[in-house]
């Protein structure tokens, strides 16, 4: 399985909230939603669809995982909640219990063991483990080189402070481009992969 992150992200590296107003507000974070003037379904709707077309899991860290688990389960109906809502789900947590997990296909995987886990993931067969949100868990994916594909939803703004998935442990990770699309809307949809280190 391939670890693929797909992100929507600012121009200067914010990926905090980009659905609602009240998503994620820690550190007093005040633009919840600002993806939504920059969003068209042809280009920016479309990649996310592919992301979640080839996947066959998802990895969420805990809070993001909490978001999605209190939200998707009741909007079945449409083949895009459908799919969300049938694929298998992992979460990375040390403090969620098995009984904590009420969105269906969810297994959990304890922090200190996710680095091992993760690996164990990749060498099995199968499409991608897709990872949305969940910041601090791409971080960690970033830093022990665990992830495949970056797909980043670049949008037309600058919000000045939030969460990023970038490490910052001054270590240099090199990527290639592989593709870029651009939108009506101004993003530019960024497929990166990692170089390998030879």
């Amino acid at each position: 399985m391939r670890v693929v992150i797909s992100e929507f992200m600012s121009l200067d590296g914010v990926v905090q909230a980009p659905g609602g107003p009240d998503e994620d507000t820690d550190g007093g974070f005040a633009h919840g939603g600002w993806t939504h003037p920059f969003f068209d379904p042809e280009v920016v709707g479309g990649a996310f669809a592919d992301a979640l077309n080839k996947a066959d899991a998802l990895l969420f860290g805990r809070a993001t995982w909490q978001s999605m688990a209190a939200a998707w389960p009741e909007r079945g109906g449409d083949p895009f909640a459908d799919r969300m809502n049938s694929l298998q789900k992992y979460v990375v947590s040390e403090t969620l219990g098995e009984d904590d997990l009420t969105w269906n296909n969810t297994r959990l995987v304890p922090g200190d063991e996710f680095v091992g886990q993760i690996r164990k993931l990749r060498e099995a067969d199968g499409g991608d483990l897709l990872v949305m949100g969940s910041p601090t868990l791409v971080r960690a994916l970033l830093r022990e080189s665990l992830v495949d594909e970056l797909r980043l939803m670049i949008m037309p703004i600058i919000l000045g402070g939030g969460k990023s998935i970038f490490p910052d442990d001054g270590v240099p990770h090199t990527l290639e481009l592989v593709s870029t699309v651009t939108s009506g809307t101004g993003v530019n949809v960024c497929t990166y992969r990692p170089v390998a280190k030879g």
